[in-house]
């Protein structure tokens, strides 16, 4: 797992343009902070995928990227309206930090940019690395929409897949509270996709 770095002056400017303008400031680098903290990085870049969904990065996000991230979106929107689920279909709701990753590929040898993060309630589980855990993804925020993924250079199928399943909690929390609670996490098994 990654250490945490300060906070910096380059993130505190991002903190201050993230998310829409009737969002306070004070919110927007909590979020920020909380991302930071989560992944060890500083995200210097930012941008808006084609279809307008904030984007914060590590690195400069590749086209690949950026176009599975708008894919990802394209089929949560998709099932969640299958689902009559109706708040938060829109793609400038939605921030997705881009971290580096932790590791490249699984035990397997399988392609899986991850991220390490601690292990929490999956701690004892098969999960557990010894403190942390490998994720896909993870959910930093409700409000603003906002969840963390690795950074992957191929397989952008992975990504629009994580983003849409990281998109489930995300949706499940503002339209769906019972049914959010029954899949906060994976630790009590389940996973995704949640919708169908």
């Amino acid at each position: 797992m990654r250490n945490n770095k300060p906070f910096s002056l380059a993130a505190m400017f991002l903190a201050l343009l993230f998310g829409s303008a009737s969002l306070a400031s004070a919110q927007n680098r909590q979020v920020l902070a909380k991302a930071e903290s989560i992944t060890g990085d500083r995200f210097t870049y930012s941008v808006r995928t084609p279809n307008g969904a904030n984007v914060y990065a590590v690195n400069r996000p590749s086209a690949g990227m950026l176009a599975a991230i708008d894919r990802g979106l394209t089929e949560l929107f998709a099932v969640a309206r299958k689902n009559r689920y109706s708040k938060n279909l829109n793609f400038a709701d939605y921030s997705i930090f881009i971290a580096k990753a932790d590791r490249q590929k699984d035990g397997q040898g399988a392609d899986s940019p991850d991220i390490a993060v601690g292990a929490a309630q999956y701690a004892g589980s098969d999960y557990d690395q010894g403190g942390y855990i490998y994720a896909a993804g993870m959910v930093v925020a409700f409000n603003p929409l906002t969840f963390v993924i690795a950074d992957h250079t191929k397989n952008f199928q992975r990504v629009s897949d994580v983003v849409r399943f990281e998109g489930e909690h995300l949706i499940l929390f503002h339209n769906d509270r019972r049914r959010y609670s029954r899949t906060i996490d994976h630790s009590q098994g389940g996973g995704h996709p949640i919708l169908k």
